[in-house]
């Protein structure tokens, strides 16, 4: 069975046809459209709004996943502690949400202001909390029972089984299991290498070099001793930028033949864990002080501050315009979104919030 699904994924992408984009139809009076994940428990949906010329947001459906939200023990104002845990594919108009409560992965086509459910398969692991996208590869990282990541073909807007490994993480159990379960799975802009936050669970970023259509067995470990790698982006340079909770600090790496430390720069800000890209700047989240702090990636890795600009209670995950002209952000314990323009100074100024129906320390956003 799995020859055959890999001679499958294997022709589909020779023949070009991964992840083929369906007929978009238009949005009307929108400039784009951002989606919100309420991870509800009883039953997770994506609420989708259209998003105006100004920035502002306008509810435009609600869709359910066909699976259940979930939540890490000690999870405050994020239940799964992760982020990219909603990822949009441009490229393909196919919206991917994580049911950590079910194990399971639902693939949306996005068609104009809808989403179209085209599958829920499952996750190769248990308690799926982020998913990343290359091409037509796509990664999902499961972060309960020591974490795995499971790689997918997207064929047809559907997922083919790839890739599994299994991380072999301590398993912790408890209060403390929000912090000490893997973050996030990210690849890298070209493709080379597949890397995963562990956050407390061994303090390290595990880098997987890809090999075809698959991964190697076993990961390079960067150790990141005591500074608790959260979430992670790329920059304009192609510097991977970690937002760590430890120190509450953004570290760059340059990468290349593995990963090399270029900077650690303090927020001075509490429970830093988030992290957005908009264009030459970025933006970390830090949920407990209610803030994002503002960055300009400089080519050597050390950032300029922009300054912080104060959000609603439990500031979490993020998402920016293709445009780069806004930023949305999700505020975990009323379940909002706050809206922000972004200067050509990199300031932000808001412009509103949204409160999203059962999100309540939900977590996932993403804007097309």
């Amino acid at each position: 069975m799995k020859r055959t699904l890999s001679v499958l994924a294997v022709s589909a992408l020779a023949l070009g046809l991964a992840a083929t984009p369906a007929a978009a139809a238009p949005a009307s009076a929108s400039q784009g459209m951002v989606f919100v994940q309420n991870d509800d428990p009883a039953g997770n949906q994506v609420v989708a709004y259209r998003r105006s010329s100004d920035g502002s947001l306008h509810k435009a459906g609600t869709y359910p996943t066909g699976g259940r939200g979930g939540s890490l023990e000690g999870a405050v104002v994020d239940r799964l502690a992760s982020q990219g845990s909603l990822t949009y594919d441009k490229a393909h108009r196919t919206l991917y949400a994580v049911n950590a409560g079910s194990n399971t992965v639902t693939v949306f086509g996005v068609v104009g202001d809808r989403l179209v459910r085209r599958q829920v398969v499952g996750s190769g692991g248990t308690f799926p909390v982020s998913v990343a996208v290359h091409g037509a590869e796509v990664y999902v990282l499961n972060a309960r029972a020591g974490g795995a990541v499971q790689g997918y073909l997207a064929v047809l807007g559907h997922l083919v089984p790839l890739t599994h490994r299994s991380l072999g993480l301590p398993v912790t159990k408890g209060p403390q299991e929000f912090t000490h379960t893997p973050g996030q799975v990210v690849v890298t802009p070209d493709g080379s290498s597949v890397i995963v936050t562990t956050k407390a669970a061994t303090h390290s970023l595990l880098v997987f070099g890809r090999h075809g259509l698959g991964l190697a067995k076993t990961p390079t470990v960067v150790d990141d001793a005591g500074n608790v790698p959260f979430a992670a982006d790329f920059d304009r340079y192609g510097h991977l930028v970690v937002a760590e909770a430890g120190p509450n600090a953004v570290a760059t790496y340059a990468v290349g033949h593995g990963l090399r430390l270029l900077d650690r720069t303090p927020t001075g800000q509490a429970a830093t864990c988030w992290i957005v890209i908009a264009g030459g700047n970025y933006y970390v989240s830090n949920a407990g002080s209610n803030s994002l702090s503002g960055y300009r990636a400089e080519r050597d890795g050390s950032p300029v501050a922009l300054g912080n600009t104060t959000t609603g209670e439990g500031t979490v995950d993020a998402a920016v315009t293709p445009d780069r002209r806004y930023l949305y952000v999700q505020t975990g314990k009323a379940g909002a979104v706050d809206a922000f323009r972004i200067g050509a100074n990199g300031s932000l100024t808001k412009i509103s919030t949204t409160v999203v129906p059962n999100a309540a320390g939900a977590e996932g956003i993403a804007a097309s």
